[in-house]
């Protein structure tokens, strides 16, 4: 059989290295890439997916992620790229998630565009489990409106319901859900939703959740100053989470009450209670992201907390790997971090942040060195005087205070880190927040 050329792609641009086609009928479920041409047999297929054990959340639990098979992948990616323009055209101004030319950064912007306006009241609805709850027929439902051929539609619903496979070799049926973790599945999920941003965009006189609710509902909800109003909310949804900014606690509560029976009643998804909540803006959390007492953007607590959590991970001083191989490690990290948080204004908490992860880094240095005279060794040669260096490698204090002293900081000074390639977070931050003209 012919095998896939190179070059191409699996999804989310990744591409395909040559390789042979895999004979496992676990990996390729007994089917070639030459037999899709087969209409036939693409159209009554019966598609596998394998059950990964999940990405740890930071709750503690873990994420389930639907693994495709490699000739799964493939068809799925197919898919995708050929509906993804026809849908996309149609998609709410308000939907950022996995959208090309549109990012969390221009999610979270909302928060700060809302609060200028004086939106200081905020919704945050959490849909239990989304992925796992997306009812199949109201979703075929939804793609039948723009595509008609039934060979591609049958092949969804046996994507849909293939089911999955679990650690332990059982299959486990779907008859909910979208499988997380496919290059189909980001696609699904923003035409699942759509129908929700398209209420909220809504702008007739009347809340768009009530007119599918009782009339004696509607006449009681008319009587509110705000109800007949311009309904048009201030929104951002990126994926299955999304916020609704609105301008008092009252409209909250009754916006709340409205998003909690549509999504239950009419896109028969599941709302987490325990999670959702209206709340002041500066006290609410999206993407990892609140506002401060003046309204600019910050990361949350619990996104520092995790940085440095995975920073003290990487810079462990019992990993045993060379020094290079972390800080390389480190500063793919710590980028790729700040690339993310780029709108945060915390210039404070980032200089602090700059020394206290060149304070990690020397930690590492001083236990990879470990004995006496590969400290003074190495103290010496960074222009330590030899009558001084013995204050430094003699000294039995700890790893974190001796890297903080005043011999080792002058040794392993700021310019010789920066030079052996650690990040200076300060500078990157500086200049992905300002521009990369920007003085450091």
């Amino acid at each position: 059989m012919s095998s896939p050329p190179s070059g191409g792609s699996t999804g989310r641009g990744s591409p395909v290295p040559s390789w042979k086609e895999p004979t496992d009928p676990r990996l390729s479920n007994g089917r070639g890439l030459s037999s899709l041409r087969d209409d036939q047999q693409c159209r009554f297929a019966r598609l596998e997916l394998c059950f990964a054990h999940g990405r740890p959340k930071p709750d503690g639990t873990r994420r389930p992620i639907g693994v495709p098979t490699v000739l799964d992948r493939v068809i799925q990616q197919s898919i995708a790229i050929v509906l993804g323009p026809i849908f996309e055209v149609g998609f709410s101004e308000h939907s950022y998630g996995y959208r090309p030319g549109r990012s969390a950064q221009m999610a979270v912007a909302e928060m700060e565009a809302g609060w200028k306006e004086g939106r200081r009241q905020v919704v945050e609805c959490d849909l239990k489990s989304f992925f796992d709850t997306v009812n199949h027929d109201r979703l075929m439902e939804a793609l039948r409106e723009k595509v008609h051929c039934r060979k591609t539609l049958g092949l969804i619903r046996c994507i849909l319901t293939a089911g999955v496979e679990l650690p332990d070799g059982t299959l486990e049926a779907t008859p909910l859900g979208v499988p997380q973790g496919g290059p189909l599945s980001p696609l699904l999920s923003n035409i699942t939703l759509d129908p929700l941003d398209r209420e909220l965009e809504c702008s007739s006189g009347l809340p768009p959740s009530l007119k599918h609710f009782p009339e004696e509902e509607n006449a009681a909800c008319m009587a509110g100053t705000e109800c007949r109003q311009s309904r048009g909310h201030r929104f951002a949804r990126y994926a299955d989470d999304f916020i609704v900014l609105v301008k008092s606690a009252k409209a909250a509560q009754r916006v709340m009450a409205s998003l909690v029976r549509y999504c239950e009643g009419r896109l028969k998804l599941v709302v987490n209670r325990a999670k959702s909540k209206c709340t002041q803006l500066r006290f609410c959390e999206f993407l990892s992201y609140g506002v401060d007492r003046k309204g600019r953007l910050v990361w949350t607590l619990k996104a520092l907390h995790r940085f440095k959590q995975r920073v003290r991970e990487i810079t462990r001083r019992n990993r045993g790997h060379r020094v290079q191989d972390v800080i390389d490690e480190l500063r793919l990290y710590v980028v790729g971090w700040l690339n993310y948080y780029k709108l945060s204004c915390t210039y404070s908490v980032i200089k602090r942040l700059a020394e206290w992860v060149r304070r990690r880094v020397r930690l590492y240095y001083w236990k990879q060195w470990k004995q006496p005279r590969t400290r003074r060794r190495n103290l010496i040669a960074l222009g330590i005087a030899p009558g001084e260096v013995h204050k430094a490698s003699r000294s039995r204090k700890s790893y974190w205070r001796m890297s903080q002293m005043s011999l080792v900081r002058h040794a392993l000074n700021n310019r010789w880190l920066e030079e052996q390639g650690v990040p200076d977070v300060r500078a990157v931050w500086i200049k992905l927040h300002y521009g990369p003209d920007a003085r450091v």
